[in-house]
């Protein structure tokens, strides 16, 4: 049995003490062999899992979702706290002196007219903060663990800021079909074809830029949209006594087209 005071209600301070005694000899063999890496996709999970309670509203869903990914905070905290590099408080310490700096209209004498100015201030004082001195170390900066659709759409908003974009809409789109083109030609050649399509997505997601459209989200739609019409094209065909295996392409067109107007 560890040492341990049980409560009725635990806080922050007693989360860290769970982790150390989880790490620590005697405590969970599994706890104590991770590492960063091996828990890297956890720490992933967690986060889309507390986004997914967002976007539900659910406020328990979301408690219960914002302690996993907390306690991914206190675990990797625990890891380099145990090589003696830093701990729990200098992660604190170090985002403390972060929003102070980059609020210097709250915590300083800077004086702003609104949201607009906060965020160019912020942006101009994250450069000089990450030592970025051109535009293309603000492009290379943005986290290549991002989403593919999110990455290239944050790469697109610095590469707008340095003044490297089109005027409206029409020059994306006409990008766009000039992509779209080129991949054709790449599958009729047999030659990058990755390349291509890659050159497709990325100004797929400069339009959805103009449009104000996240990408993931209108991807994501997209996809639930193909789940709904692909379970009445499966209950049509069960409704025939049929398996969706065993029909032709050609009839399971007509009761796609079907599932589309219902």
């Amino acid at each position: 049995m560890v040492d341990f005071q049980y409560k009725d209600s635990y806080n922050v301070q007693d989360l860290e003490e769970i982790v150390r005694i989880l790490r620590a000899p005697g405590g969970c063999p599994w706890d104590a062999e991770q590492t960063h890496a091996s828990i890297r996709r956890n720490f992933l999970e967690e986060a889309y899992e507390a986004v997914e309670a967002i976007d539900e509203q659910n406020p328990e869903h979301l408690k219960e979702e914002l302690g996993d990914v907390l306690l991914q905070v206190l675990f990797h905290a625990r890891m380099e706290q145990e090589a003696g590099r830093f701990g729990l408080d200098d992660v604190a310490d170090g985002i403390c002196k972060k929003l102070i700096y980059r609020h210097p209209h709250v915590f300083g004498d800077v004086a702003v007219s609104g949201t607009g100015e906060v965020l160019t201030n912020w942006e101009e004082l994250k450069r000089k903060e990450k030592g970025q001195a051109t535009n293309t170390d603000a492009l290379e900066a943005v986290a290549r663990s991002l989403p593919a659709l999110w990455r290239a759409e944050k790469v697109q908003k610095k590469a707008k800021k340095a003044g490297f974009d089109w005027p409206d809409i029409s020059g994306a789109l006409d990008k766009l079909s000039e992509e779209l083109s080129e991949l054709k030609q790449a599958v009729a050649q047999g030659t990058n074809v990755e390349e291509e399509l890659g050159d497709l997505l990325f100004s797929a997601v400069n339009v959805s830029r103009f449009l104000k459209a996240d990408p993931e989200d209108a991807l994501n739609g997209a996809t639930d949209k193909f789940i709904g019409r692909f379970r009445k094209v499966e209950a049509q065909a069960a409704a025939q006594g049929r398996s969706m295996e065993g029909m032709t392409l050609e009839e399971l067109d007509k009761l796609w087209e079907c599932a589309k107007e219902t």
